[in-house]
């Protein structure tokens, strides 16, 4: 089974950065897409970003435009969500989730994903 596990969330305070981490052997094959996602309190769960399989397509929250990238290393095995300029909206559970690519981009439908590992807490001070 496909296995995946997120690290890299901690404490910061508004206004940092942190760099999520998500690790798993399939993706040296390039035909899965990796979303991020975060259970925010009192909101649920909701799509933060992804990149695709094959096209690299990626994905982008309206809320994290311009404050956050997502890169693959496929030498490591390593999926990265780099946030920025952090605020107390960000701050909840965030876990990696991967599904076999479709066509040329990647959903920010959590429903559509297959796979999930252990989530990885952020936590943003005011």
């Amino acid at each position: 089974d496909v296995q995946l596990q997120a690290s890299g969330g901690g404490l910061v305070q508004a206004g940092g950065s942190l760099r999520l981490s998500c690790a798993a052997p399939e993706f040296d094959g390039d035909v899965y897409d990796i979303g991020w996602f975060r259970r925010v309190p009192g909101k649920g769960r909701e799509a933060v970003s992804c990149i695709a399989g094959g096209t690299g397509t990626s994905f982008y929250a309206d809320s994290m435009k311009g404050r956050s990238a997502i890169s693959r290393d496929h030498a490591k095995n390593t999926v990265y969500l780099q946030l920025n300029n952090l605020n107390s909206e960000d701050t909840g559970v965030y876990s990696c989730a991967t599904r076999a690519h479709h066509g040329s981009g990647c959903p920010d439908d959590p429903d559509r994903y297959v796979y999930w590992g252990q989530g990885t807490l952020v936590t943003v001070s005011s």
